[in-house]
């Protein structure tokens, strides 16, 4: 099935876009870094609050999209360990937003089979934004299409730091054979199944809006091999054409993973072989 088939309502440049992409090839996890949800406001005259808001429509315009194109595993970064330096106002309001968005879209969630994660120190975050979110993965654990990883209280380099303390931990409970610890090795895969996405496939793509080049502590591990797809676009004008352009991109490239490229690996069979 093609994918404009599975999306009958997309405008001509999405159609077109659409047209480009082999469903075959699409990435198995998208991460997203939405940023310029303030800039986009300040642009407008607005206040910062109205870049926010306006974003969380991108974000159910790309929820429902990559859900309908059987992508598996799509994580939003929502909000960071760093986020706290913001002024309270600013805040006190994503939290409120975080709160009436899950309210509102939860049941639209669960109705198209997604499934609801939230990675990062989640019990860290204010009582009621808890309850919320606990309420919102146990409602929607059983499901079985996208799993949507929302990034909440998230940093990179924190997620190493409890992977590697779930990792003591573990030892420390279990016990260690001959010398202890000093016998105890960590290797690769330990530390991904510690990490917040065990169990998920590392992301293949990752887009960042606004121009900004940078990854910002977000999923250092996991995006070791990932395609980084920057566009300036600000995140709340962010729709499905930016997303199909970027999966587009995707596929025009070839992952090597530290390897040579196809063409390279032929032209020297080929040497050898003369």
């Amino acid at each position: 099935m093609k994918p404009p088939e599975l999306l009958p309502s997309a405008s001509r440049e999405e159609a077109r876009l659409l047209e480009q992409l082999d469903p075959r090839r699409l990435p198995h996890h998208i991460a997203i870094i939405m940023d310029g949800n303030g800039r986009w406001a300040e642009r407008r005259h607005l206040p910062r609050v109205a870049g926010h808001r306006a974003g969380v429509k991108s974000a159910r315009a790309v929820i429902e999209t990559c859900a309908r194109l059987h992508i598996p595993a799509l994580t939003l970064y929502a909000f960071s360990l760093e986020n706290w330096r913001r002024p309270k106002a600013e805040i006190d309001f994503l939290m409120r937003l975080l709160r009436e968005y899950l309210r509102k879209e939860l049941p639209v969630i669960h109705r198209n089979n997604i499934r609801l994660q939230v990675i990062g120190r989640a019990d860290q975050l204010p009582q009621g934004v808890r309850s919320d979110v606990e309420r919102g993965v146990a409602h929607t654990a059983g499901n079985t299409g996208m799993c949507l990883n929302v990034a909440l209280n998230y940093g990179g380099r924190a997620e190493l730091v409890d992977a590697f303390n779930a990792i003591f931990d573990g030892v420390r409970h279990n016990g260690v054979h001959n010398n202890g610890l000093e016998t105890f090795r960590v290797d690769e895969q330990m530390i991904a199944d510690n990490l917040y996405t065990a169990g998920l496939p590392d992301p293949d793509l990752l887009i960042r809006t606004s121009g900004e080049m940078r990854v910002s502590n977000f999923l250092l591990w996991q995006i070791a091999y990932a395609e980084i797809y920057v566009t300036e676009t600000l995140w709340p004008d962010f729709r499905c054409a930016e997303l199909y352009a970027a999966l587009v991109e995707y596929q025009k490239r070839e992952r090597r993973y530290g390897g040579l490229a196809a063409a390279a690996r032929g032209g020297k069979s080929a040497a050898r072989a003369e």
